[in-house]
Order: C-alpha cells, then structure tokens, then sequence
C-alpha cells in the first residue's frame, strides 16, 4: 500500500472510532464523501428515533419502519448539512416526529395491540425483577397511549426522550409555553391512570 493509501486507510480508521466527534461533524463527513461514519451515526441516533416512534405510535414494528425512513432522510440531506445551524439530533426528532403523525393519519387510528411492543428484559436483572419491569413498561405505555396526540408526544420528548422545552417547542412547532401545558397536563393524566396500580407494579408509596 502507498503512503497516501495509509494516511487514507488510517482516517478512515479513525473516523469510524472517534467516540468525541459530534453528531454534526459525522454528517459533514458522511456528506463530504465519507461513508466510513455511517455506522457510527446509525447507532448513535437510530435507538432515539426508533425509542421515539415506539412509545408514540406503540407498535415497534410500525416504528421500526419509521426509524428506517428517518435515517433515510438524513443520509439525503447530508450534502447539504451546515454545521453549526441546527442539532442533528433536534432534525431528526421533528422529522421522526413528523413521521409518526403521518403513519397515524393513514392508519386513521387504528388499535394498537400493545403485546406487539416487544422489549427484552435486561438478563443481569433477575426474573422477578425482569417480570415487574417488563409490567411497568407496559403500563407506562397503556397509558401514554391513553393520551390526547399531542400530549403523548410531548410527554414522550420530555420526560422519556429528556428533552428540553425549547427543543421540544422546535420540533412540534408551538411555543415554550404550549409544550408546559401539554406536559404537565399530560404528566397529570398519566398519574391517575397509574395511581390505582403502585402496588401491583411495585412501587412504594412516598
């Protein structure tokens, strides 16, 4: 192998294992040419949306489907990424956002079967432990689908996704204080739908 052939192959290398790079540097390289960071930007970012979508549409097939499409998204606009203008992050929830409400438009809102949402239990944690905490994810997702839609989703980016309100101002495309409404509105709804099921879901009382 020549000498630039090495320099090459050795950032290559590096790109695809620099854990310090942002989300929007990886982009610019993905967009300048660089397909070596692709797998590193798909496991930073696919769990979030396809997090995302599963606890808003509730089916993780359906989610699945729309985590792929967002992802298809941003490797086509990558040419056209400018650093420094937005979090890729922040796109990528509005579209996976997006997405979601599109999919439940055409579904013309469908049931949802929540046995369908199959999330592993973690093998460190005992059986006991898995059972309970495979029944809390459950409940938590029985009731946010309770919810008005734009509540869910608020709820969702907030107190799952961790957001902040600016953020998800951004990506809903509403005010600060439209998101607070929602939340805390949101966030009252779900204590009474839980209130009645603490002991059955093991939780203490504070």
């Amino acid at each position: 192998m020549t000498e630039a052939g090495q320099r090459l192959q050795a950032r290559q290398v590096a790109s695809r294992s620099d854990p310090e790079a942002s989300d929007e540097a990886l982009l610019v390289r993905f967009g300048n040419g660089d397909p070596s960071v692709a797998a590193e930007l798909t496991r930073r970012l696919a769990p979030r949306v396809l997090s995302l979508a599963t606890r808003v549409l509730g089916s993780r097939a359906e989610a699945e489907d729309v985590t792929q499409e967002a992802m298809i998204r941003l490797w086509k606009i990558a040419p056209e990424w400018r650093s420094g203008e937005a979090r890729v992050t922040t796109w990528l929830y509005r579209v996976g956002m997006n997405l979601c409400i599109d999919h439940k438009r055409k579904a013309r809102g469908g049931h949802v079967d929540l046995d369908a949402i199959p999330e592993p239990p973690d093998p460190a944690a005992g059986a006991a432990e898995a059972l309970q905490e495979g029944a809390r994810r459950d409940a938590l997702q029985e009731a946010l689908m309770t919810l008005p839609e734009r509540q869910r989703q608020a709820v969702v980016l907030r107190h799952i996704e961790e957001l902040t309100n600016p953020e998800i101002a951004g990506i809903m495309d509403i005010s600060v204080e439209a998101v607070e409404s929602l939340t805390a509105r949101g966030k009252r709804t779900l204590a009474k739908a839980l209130a009645g099921r603490r002991e059955e879901l093991g939780y203490q009382d504070g």
